[in-house]
């Protein structure tokens, strides 16, 4: 329950295995505290909890490294007071579930009792990463593409088919459906499509709506369709601001041997590190206008 003279608003972040949620996370902890940049939203006050979660995962985002994968350490139920420029402090409610808990939605159709409470109600901040977009195998396509380069077909093995194949846009819309309709969620409510790794799609020279639609057009589709009732707006977001160094814990074992583990090393890791005011390294685009303001979707999410 909200206490005394705070209006208690609930954001649920929410995306695939490596869509960059709780990077997204760690970003905004960094910005509401800078008191040297602007935003909609300041910072007002938080639980001993949630400050020692976001104490964590921050010191890792200021060191331009990876975070460690979610699935590792389970959800995180954050809520912090952030206020406006009026003074009206809004209790925000963002869950940060690992994207293992969204996919076993999609695959085996489960969900967790506590998760299930949190997505039950309020607005949704869906995290995509753009770098990642799994777009639908067109048997015709693949077919012209071999005879063009000379392939001969080869004898192949039929391959059993796992939801874990199907695209990017089509696990997503079904994820939005199931939080649309009991018993998990309710219709009407407000959306952020954020497209996360911004700084690795950018170079196509799209907007976020258009990236959407012309990379995701199933799910663009069903969002301007409305028929769940989805009031939508898309950014995108480089919430470290470029390349960022890999995380030990998450690296992949080397020739199969589980001692021996590779990172990998960020092009832009080190010029990120030397940013003075690390908040900065932010970039924040809706429509053709780029900011660092992480705040502004979650203001309009609450109102």
């Amino acid at each position: 329950m909200a206490e005394s003279g705070k209006h208690q608003v609930s954001i649920s972040i929410i995306g695939l295995p490596g869509s960059g949620k709780t990077t997204f996370l760690a970003a905004l902890w960094e910005l509401v505290n800078e008191r040297r940049v602007t935003k909609v939203l300041a910072f007002d006050s938080i639980g001993d909890n949630d400050h020692s979660y976001l104490r964590k995962i921050v010191t890792v985002w200021r060191k331009a490294t990876e975070q460690a994968r979610t699935r590792l350490t389970g959800l995180s139920a954050v809520k912090m007071n952030l206020k406006d420029a009026a003074g009206k402090v809004v209790q925000v409610a963002m869950p940060d579930a690992p994207g293992e808990d969204f996919r076993a939605m999609w695959e085996d159709r489960e969900l967790g009792h506590v998760l299930g409470e949190s997505l039950a109600d309020g607005n949704i901040l869906l995290l995509l990463n753009g770098n990642k977009v799994k777009a639908p195998a067109w048997v015709a396509e693949r077919a012209a593409q071999r005879r063009a380069m000379g392939w001969e077909k080869g004898e192949t093995l039929p391959k059993d088919w796992h939801p874990s194949l199907a695209p990017t846009q089509v696990q997503l819309v079904d994820l939005l459906q199931l939080i649309s309709h009991a018993p998990v969620g309710r219709t009407g409510r407000k959306i952020v499509v954020m497209i996360s790794a911004w700084d690795k799609v950018e170079g196509e020279r799209l907007t976020p709506d258009a990236f959407l639609r012309q990379k995701l057009p199933l799910l663009a589709q069903y969002l301007e369709a409305a028929r769940d009732g989805w009031t939508t707006r898309v950014y995108g977001v480089s919430a470290q601001g470029g390349e960022y160094d890999g995380n030990e814990a998450n690296a992949q074992p080397v020739n199969g041997e589980a001692q021996r583990k590779k990172t990998t090393n960020g092009s832009d890791a080190e010029r990120l590190r030397e940013v003075d005011i690390a908040a900065n390294r932010i970039r924040l685009v809706f429509a053709e206008r780029e900011s660092n303001d992480l705040t502004e979707p979650l203001q309009w999410l609450m109102d």
